[in-house]
C-alpha cells in the first residue's frame, strides 16, 4: 500500500498583467491558481482540483441510531482509498441536516486540516463545507487516506452514507459508515475524471469490506491517473425517492454529480430498483425519460455521460418474467437509441448467455442480483475507455 507522503511548501508565483505594460505581482501559490479551475475539464489537467474520492449522502431513520442521534465531543474517523494522487483537499456536506455542525480540528495523513486558515468551520444546514489545501501533504495514486474529525456538537441528526464496504470508526468503535465528509479533492490527476451515479452494485455489494473490489475501483486501477467518485447507494432508484434508500437519482444529480470540481464525464448505472423495489416500475418510457433528463442535465453542465444497460435479476426475490421483458425493452432503446453519448454494456457483461435473464454463474454473488467481485472486475473492463475522455 503506497504511503502517504509530505511535500515541501508549494513555490510562488509571479501573474503579470500585460494592459497598459504594467506588471502586477501576486502571492498566490499554484494550488490557490489551480482551485479556480474547478468547471468541466479533460484528462490531463494536472493542478487541477478533481475529485478522488467522494460517497453519496443520505438522511438517518430510526434504525440509524449514531446518524440519528448525532454526536458530542464526537471523534469520527474515515479511511478512504484515493484513486488519484496529489496534493489534497477535503469536502463536507451536510444535506439533510437542520441544524450548522462545527467541524473541527481535523486531520488528514496526519496532517491539520484548515478552513480559512482555521482549526473549525461552521458546516450550514444543507451546505457543504470545503477545506484550504492540506499543507504539506502529498496523497500517492492508490493510497489509502486517513481523515480523522473532531465534532464538538451537539450536531443533531448527521448526515452520512450508510454502507461503504470499508472501515471507519465513530468515537473508537468499527463503522462501515462515513460521517459528514462527502469527497476528498486531489491536484495529481492526468487520466480520465469520471463520476459513477449508481445503487447498491456501485456502492459495493456483493465484495467483501475493505477489499477494494467494487467495480468503480477495479476500474480507477485500469486507468492510471483517472479520478474515480463512487456515487453508488445501495437500493437507489433513477425515478422515486425512499426514506431509507435517499433521494432518486433525478433528485440527487445536481447536488452529487454537478457540484464536483473538475469532472468530464458521468456514468449512469441505476434502473433495477425502478423495476424489483415496490412499487414496480412496469411502463420503459417512464425510466428512459428519467434517463433523458439526467442527460439534459449533464450535457448542460459540459459532460459526457454513459449510460449503463439494466443488469439481469432473475433469482432475486421480486423478479417475475415480466418485469424482465420491461428490462429488456429498456436496454434494447439504451443500445439503439442513442440516448446516451456511449453505452457500458453491463447486461452482457454479466448475463449467462445460456439463460440471459440471469447473472452468469459465476459472477453471482449468490442472491441473483448483486455480482461477486469476478462480476465486478467484468462490469469494469466492459467501460471503454475511450467513452471517459
Amino acid at each position: 500500500m503506497p504511503a502517504v507522503t509530505a511535500a515541501g511548501p508549494a513555490r510562488r508565483g509571479i501573474l503579470t498583467a500585460a494592459a497598459a505594460g504594467v506588471a502586477v505581482a501576486a502571492a498566490a501559490p499554484a494550488a490557490a491558481r489551480a482551485a479556480q479551475s474547478d468547471g468541466p475539464g479533460g484528462p490531463g489537467r494536472a493542478g487541477s482540483w478533481v475529485t478522488s474520492w467522494a460517497t453519496a449522502q443520505t438522511a438517518p431513520t430510526a434504525t440509524d441510531t449514531v446518524a440519528a442521534t448525532g454526536l458530542t465531543d464526537g471523534r469520527v474517523s474515515a479511511s478512504v482509498r484515493l484513486t488519484a494522487g496529489g496534493g489534497v483537499r477535503l469536502r463536507y456536506g451536510n444535506a439533510f441536516g437542520t441544524v450548522p455542525v462545527l467541524i473541527g480540528p481535523v486531520t488528514a495523513g496526519g496532517r491539520a486540516v484548515t478552513f480559512g486558515g482555521r482549526q473549525q468551520a461552521w458546516l450550514a444546514a444543507g451546505a457543504s463545507l470545503t477545506s484550504d489545501p492540506v499543507g504539506g501533504l502529498r496523497a500517492p495514486e492508490g493510497s489509502a487516506l486517513t481523515v480523522e474529525t473532531r465534532l464538538p456538537g451537539p450536531t443533531g441528526p448527521l448526515s452520512f452514507h450508510r454502507n461503504t464496504h470499508a472501515s471507519h470508526s465513530v468515537d473508537g468503535m468499527r463503522t462501515t459508515s462515513v460521517f459528514l465528509l462527502t469527497g476528498v479533492e486531489v491536484t495529481g490527476a492526468y487520466g480520465p475524471v469520471v463520476a459513477v451515479f449508481g445503487d447498491s452494485v456501485t456502492e459495493g455489494v456483493g465484495t467483501p469490506d475493505d477489499a477494494d473490489l467494487r467495480w468503480p475501483d477495479q476500474l480507477a486501477r485500469r486507468l492510471p491517473g483517472s479520478a474515480v467518485a463512487n456515487l453508488g447507494v445501495s437500493g437507489n432508484r433513477l425515478l422515486l425517492d425512499d426514506a431509507r434508500f435517499g433521494p432518486g437519482g433525478q433528485a440527487r444529480f445536481d447536488r452529487d454529480v454537478l457540484s464536483l470540481p473538475g469532472l468530464r464525464t458521468v456514468l449512469v448505472q441505476l434502473g433495477v430498483n425502478d423495476l424489483q423495489q415496490p412499487p414496480s416500475q412496469t411502463d420503459p418510457a417512464r425510466v428512459l425519460d428519467g434517463y433523458r433528463q439526467l442527460v439534459l442535465r449533464a450535457r448542460n453542465a459540459g459532460l459526457r455521460i454513459v449510460g449503463a444497460t439494466v443488469t439481469p435479476f432473475e433469482g432475486w426475490t421480486r423478479w417475475t418474467p415480466e418485469l424482465d421483458e420491461v428490462r429488456q425493452r429498456i436496454n434494447r432503446v439504451i443500445r439503439t437509441g442513442r440516448l446516451f453519448d456511449s453505452v457500458a454494456d453491463f447486461d452482457t457483461a454479466l448475463r449467462d448467455p445460456a439463460r440471459p435473464s440471469r447473472l452468469l454463474p459465476a459472477f453471482d454473488s449468490g442472491d441473483g442480483l448483486h455480482p461477486n467481485p469476478s462480476g465486478h472486475a467484468a462490469l469494469a473492463a466492459a467501460v471503454d475507455r475511450r467513452t471517459l475522455l
